[in-house]
């Protein structure tokens, strides 16, 4: 084949070297499925033994990133080295350069959104980015193409490997939150500062390109609601899991409801016989409902070197396919409309079922007290378990309440946390149904 397709990978770390043995690997079949060959032109790393790593010759490595960026010959830039400020500066030069992107940088795309998508379509080119959710699960071409005949009215995930893997290791294995995000670290699924992780920010960033995708505008990161699990306490997944058989799990959840958005990321409790309730680990898992195809779910490993670099390597190929059929950036990858607003609804108007713990002074009346002012705020009741009264000074109260609203919740624990009776913050947890 005499046509070749030159491609700059910026970022040689794991990932970056997984898309190079791939592209090495099954070089006989890609340019079957391309009609041509891919060419490594560039690749760039500010680590030179990252470089080395890469067993390319000498001529084509290189720690300065302008040298691919404004190579004229380079058809596609693919960013691979994380973070914002600097690999936004390399996508928009990149784009500006007449360049094709493949990225997997979620963080990236839920902050520029914007800029990066108009200006890519007003440059006629094409932003690739499988990778930035789910690693090697297909969901974003599945969203762009498998299911646009669908009006998406949720999506539902677990995108985080991390808190993924700690929740499954509390529930299972009855460790704490500080033993399992140890053990995650010592695996290799958690960061040595996981902050990102455990607050949720990352599912979030995730959750805020899925839903993008999913409704024709940018969904900002900072338009979700965000709740983590660093206070997450072993004795509410023992007790939800062994007494009402539910799964805790750090969820994304988006929906459509006459018009408006609610986008949320935080713990909640499912049944043990919801599909996302086996996904365990680091797995994640992808629940979509559109009005045509109904339930469908993607599940695999989020994280990973060789997973992240199938979802880049796919990509790669299809946008070398489109080069080379010469329909590359002739149509929008991603549905953009600037003028659509997305309407958001805030979290105090969402409703759902929860779980409540709260610890209290052992003495008569402390429940009819309890009970009187969720009542009074519109929360009915749905279960309720004491335990028998004993010489310990601190007795936990369980109940789980029907749908609310999570304002009226929110109102009736602030005025049950002031209670003279209540020894400590009342523990608050949705359950998703």
């Amino acid at each position: 084949m005499d046509k070749k397709i030159n491609i700059g990978i910026v970022g040689c770390g794991t990932v970056g070297l997984n898309v190079i043995k791939i592209l090495q690997k099954h070089r006989s079949d890609i340019n079957k499925k391309i009609g041509c060959g891919i060419n490594i032109k560039w690749v760039c790393d500010k680590d030179s033994s990252r470089l080395k790593a890469s067993n390319l010759p000498k001529e084509k490595l290189t720690t300065d990133s302008n040298k691919v960026i404004q190579d004229p010959e380079v058809n596609i830039l693919v960013e691979l080295i994380g973070g914002t400020d600097i690999s936004r500066k390399i996508i928009i030069e990149a784009l500006n350069n007449n360049k094709h992107v493949v990225t997997a940088n979620k963080a990236v795309l839920s902050k520029y959104w914007d800029e990066i998508f108009s200006l890519a379509l007003r440059k006629r080119v094409s932003v690739y980015f499988e990778a930035s959710v789910g690693a090697g699960i297909p969901v974003i071409q599945s969203l762009n193409e498998g299911l646009v005949a669908n009006k998406i009215q949720s999506i539902i995930g677990i995108l985080n490997g991390t808190t993924n893997f700690i929740l499954s290791k509390m529930t299972d294995d009855n460790m704490s939150f500080d033993e399992a995000l140890k053990l995650a670290q010592k695996s290799g699924f958690a960061e040595a500062d996981p902050t990102l992780d455990i607050n949720g920010s990352d599912t979030a960033h995730k959750l805020s390109v899925l839903a993008s995708i999913a409704y024709g505008n940018h969904l900002p990161f900072e338009k979700i609601y965000r709740e983590g699990i660093a206070n997450i306490n072993l004795i509410d997944i023992k007790y939800a899991k062994n007494e009402f058989g539910y799964i805790l799990k750090l969820l994304a959840i988006v929906k459509s409801d006459n018009n408006k958005i609610s986008a949320t990321v935080y713990p909640a409790f499912i049944s043990a016989e919801h599909p996302l309730a086996t996904v365990e680990n680091e797995y994640n898992a992808i629940y979509i409902f559109g009005d045509s195809a109904g339930d469908i779910m993607f599940y695999g490993k989020g994280a990973g070197g060789p997973a992240a670099a199938s979802g880049v390597t796919s990509d790669i190929v299809c946008l070398a396919r489109n080069i080379f059929y010469r329909t590359a950036g002739k149509f929008p990858y991603v549905s953009y409309d600037k003028t659509l607003k997305l309407n958001i609804k805030p979290i105090e108007e969402t409703e759902c079922k929860y779980y409540l713990r709260f610890t209290t002074v052992d003495k008569p009346g402390v429940l009819a007290n309890i009970s009187g002012i969720l009542g009074k705020n519109g929360v009915s009741i749905a279960a309720c378990f004491q335990e028998q009264r004993h010489k310990k000074q601190s007795v936990p109260i369980f109940i789980l309440t029907h749908k609310a609203k999570e304002g009226n919740i929110k109102k009736a624990l602030k005025t049950i946390d002031s209670l003279s009776v209540i020894n400590s913050k009342t523990v608050m947890l949705r359950i998703l149904e």
